[in-house]
């Protein structure tokens, strides 16, 4: 006769009630722990909104109809820029794992003032600035585009697929541009080099509004797939060897975020012109708040510390001291300053 199976012992009531406890505390850590994050994204929202009000509406005077459209299209501008240049930086920076670089150090700026250099010289000043907005912008955006795709394609399928020796080549092709640049401005008339010169500051005063739509589509078609991989970001600042290991293909995915950012630096620049360290100086500043490497967090944290530098910035400087100065040497300053603060505290890697 077949010996009957002994039956199962029920389980311990103290285990079961463990087990049961072990969820909610981890789910009442994690909503502790996300808790000041939110409620810093929530703050930084309500700055935003607090401060596109007010450069909307204080001082209103005169011919409404006029004023409020010029003042909505330069806040326009300066939300696009804070998402293109933030989001951008804090890609480039996961991809180097070095929170001192920006894509800039790839040679955009340097090649963005030697395409207008080289228009200017070839064709007068004249003629640049009388030709249609969206034509330079189209032109500027493809050419930048392009070098940075040959650039990366070059450098990942030759043997040597380096990042290291793509970052070198970069910072060489831009002194190769500068310098360049500079014989051009040496070469043509004074007259001409006085108006290529404001072409070499960003300014929100003079955007197109037909470029705005433009832009808008372009950084909303690059934001969207980089949001849905902001899980595979976080794989990436954990080094290459991990996120190899974790079965991320890494050469494709890094190739396609510096292609990403390659594309918002190029949209941003040609909209507004260059701003070299806006991007280092936000994201800093989202990394101190966020202190993670959580990019559901970082993303949002970053675009809203753009916006509200942007709009609270041009606000103080048009309002409180009547267009004194332009706000990207104010802004060029600041991340100047906080360049070299990081470059002391070490923070070179």
């Amino acid at each position: 006769m077949p010996e009957t199976p002994a039956p199962a012992a029920p389980p311990d009531p103290a285990e079961v009630a463990g087990k049961g406890a072990t969820r909610p505390a981890a789910s009442l850590r994690n909503r502790i722990r996300t808790a000041p994050l939110r409620l810093v994204i929530g703050l930084l929202a309500a700055a935003t909104v607090a401060a596109v009000v007010f450069f909307l509406f204080s001082d209103l005077k005169g011919n409404v109809g006029y004023v409020l459209p010029r003042r909505a299209l330069k806040v326009a501008a300066m939300l696009l820029v804070a998402v293109a240049v933030g989001v951008s930086t804090l890609l480039f920076q996961t991809v180097t794992a070095n929170r001192i670089l920006t894509p800039s150090i790839m040679g955009f700026d340097s090649l963005y003032i030697l395409v207008q250099t080289a228009l200017v010289f070839t064709v007068s000043a004249a003629a640049v600035t009388s030709a249609p907005p969206t034509l330079q912008f189209g032109v500027e955006v493809v050419l930048m585009v392009a070098f940075s795709a040959l650039l990366y394609r070059w450098m990942f399928t030759g043997a040597t697929r380096s990042l290291h020796l793509l970052l070198l080549v970069g910072i060489i092709l831009g002194s190769l541009f500068r310098g360049f640049s500079s014989l051009l401005q040496r070469l043509m008339e004074p007259s001409e080099f006085i108006i290529l010169q404001d072409l070499f500051f960003a300014s929100f005063n003079n955007v197109d509004p037909a470029l705005l739509g433009v832009s808008a589509v372009i950084i909303g078609a690059v934001c969207i797939p980089v949001w849905r991989a902001r899980h595979t970001l976080d794989v990436l600042a954990l080094g290459r060897d991990l996120a190899i290991n974790v079965g991320v293909d890494h050469r494709r995915v890094v190739m396609r975020i510096l292609l990403a950012c390659s594309l918002l630096v190029a949209v941003s620049t040609a909209l507004v012109g260059p701003v070299t360290f806006f991007g280092l100086l936000v994201v800093s500043l989202g990394y101190q708040l966020c202190r993670a490497f959580n990019h559901a967090r970082l993303i949002p944290i970053v675009v809203l510390i753009g916006a509200v530098a942007l709009v609270g910035g041009q606000l103080i400087l048009e309002r409180v001291f009547g267009f004194a100065t332009a706000l990207s040497v104010v802004i060029e300053f600041a991340g100047g300053i906080l360049f070299l603060y990081l470059l002391l505290k070490g923070s070179l890697k």
